[in-house]
């Protein structure tokens, strides 16, 4: 074998002298604005400040202790090695069995069609980088979840906004959607229940941009990683109301409803021919997802007894928080809320507070960190400067707390 030619050394006078310059596959990419507001309240509580963190998108619950237990006994039995790229197969077909089931028996999915990742976060990834590329559009809800739009430029795409409808939840319908297209649009990104409003789309509005995206010949990829985390009725999944699944990616993962943030499992649910690619794609990328965390989704999927009473223990904590920080915010009508409906967010308006700033949000989120000890994510993250994001997965005296101290802020004005 003829050896390689050495890369070619840079003149003397150039070595080490050479600024980073990252590389065309960065362009217009920014830091997550929800990890940086984490990032610095951690920085402030270092410092010996008591930050309220209402900034976090992870629940505060300990992983149920069952499926600590599932993950203990299988590192016993030597679940430390590489799996399958895709997942260990009983995983695998426990995801299959729960989408044939969610779509009662419409469709039918077997392992084939389930790619195990690192976190739902690299599911979507993977979905986007194998589907588009340069000269592709993909529309994205507005406001929306703030790595979909940086997730689609890494897949050398363009992301199209489509801005929802405050007026219900900021959700799109299928007008909004045919305004945004274009001759160049290949796929859609849907999020229900919502992050950040907490809207959850019905199944006859789900239904109907499920039916669009059939016409138009779109790729949709539904990420559905709040979905048990619902209040006063349960969330459609895009799988129960498709009726053609040919082009669909249903995302998910044990991070939200299991309290299973930092065990990084994720999934996509896709037709065949997609998931191998992906599982390729995978492959040389991460490979599989960690040994015993697979293991423990088994359990928080296969053990559904212990599972769901850990989850409706959790939804009734985050409901008595929404309820309380509601009942606070119902005081102040010149603060609009968006009542939430499922996941563990508000979202708030807070244009009023500074009429004449186009970012008041993130005005108001860095003077409401800065002088009042509360970090919230302030709404240009998510493409509506004028909003501010609140989390209550915190404890109830915390949320209660926090909310207060925002109302204080809010009545102060931004003089």
């Amino acid at each position: 074998m003829p050896a390689r030619p050495a890369l070619a050394a840079a003149p003397d006078d150039d070595v080490g002298r050479a600024p980073f310059r990252p590389s065309a596959n960065l362009a217009g990419l920014q830091p997550s604005a929800t990890i940086a507001v984490a990032e610095r309240a951690a920085a402030l509580r270092a410092a010996g400040r008591d930050v309220i963190d209402l900034g976090a998108g992870q629940p505060d619950f300990d992983t149920p202790a069952f499926i600590r237990q599932a993950a203990a006994e299988a590192v016993e039995r030597g679940a430390t090695r590489y799996t399958a790229t895709a997942g260990i197969l009983p995983l695998r077909q426990a995801i299959a069995a729960d989408a044939t089931a969610l779509a009662g028996g419409r469709h039918a999915f077997d392992a084939e069609q389930v790619v195990v990742s690192n976190g739902s976060k690299q599911s979507l990834f993977n979905a986007a980088f194998t589907l588009f590329g340069t000269g592709d559009e993909v529309l994205v809800p507005t406001p929306g979840w703030t790595s979909y739009q940086d997730i689609v430029r890494l897949a050398r795409a363009t992301p199209v906004d489509v801005p929802g409808d405050p007026a219900h939840g900021f959700k799109v319908d299928p007008d909004r959607l045919r305004a945004a297209a274009g001759p160049r649009t290949r796929g859609l990104v849907l999020n229900s229940p919502c992050n950040p409003t907490g809207a959850v789309y019905a199944p006859d509005e789900l239904r109907a941009v499920l039916d669009l995206a059939v016409e138009r010949g779109w790729w949709v990829l539904s990420d559905e990683i709040y979905r048990r985390i619902t209040y006063e009725r349960p969330a459609a999944s895009a799988l129960t109301v498709a009726g053609d699944a040919s082009r669909l990616v249903v995302v998910n993962g044990i991070a939200k409803a299991y309290a299973m943030t930092g065990w990084r499992i994720g999934w996509a649910v896709a037709p065949a021919p997609l998931a191998a690619a992906m599982t390729a794609f995978q492959s040389h990328a991460t490979y599989n997802a960690a040994a015993v965390s697979q293991h423990a989704a088994l359990a928080a999927l296969t053990r559904t007894a212990e599972a769901d009473a850990a989850v409706a223990e959790m939804v009734a904590a985050f409901r008595a928080r929404r309820d309380a920080a509601l009942a606070l915010l119902a005081e102040r009508p010149d603060v609009p809320v968006l009542r939430p409906d499922g996941a563990f967010y508000l979202f708030l308006n807070v244009a009023g507070w500074a009429p004449d700033a186009p970012d008041a949000g993130t005005r108001f989120a860095t003077r409401l960190l800065d002088e009042h000890d509360v970090a919230v994510v302030p709404g240009a993250a998510f493409g509506t400067p004028t909003w501010i994001r609140l989390s209550y997965a915190a404890p109830l005296p915390r949320v209660v707390e926090g909310v207060r101290r925002v109302l204080t802020l809010a009545a102060a004005g931004a003089a």
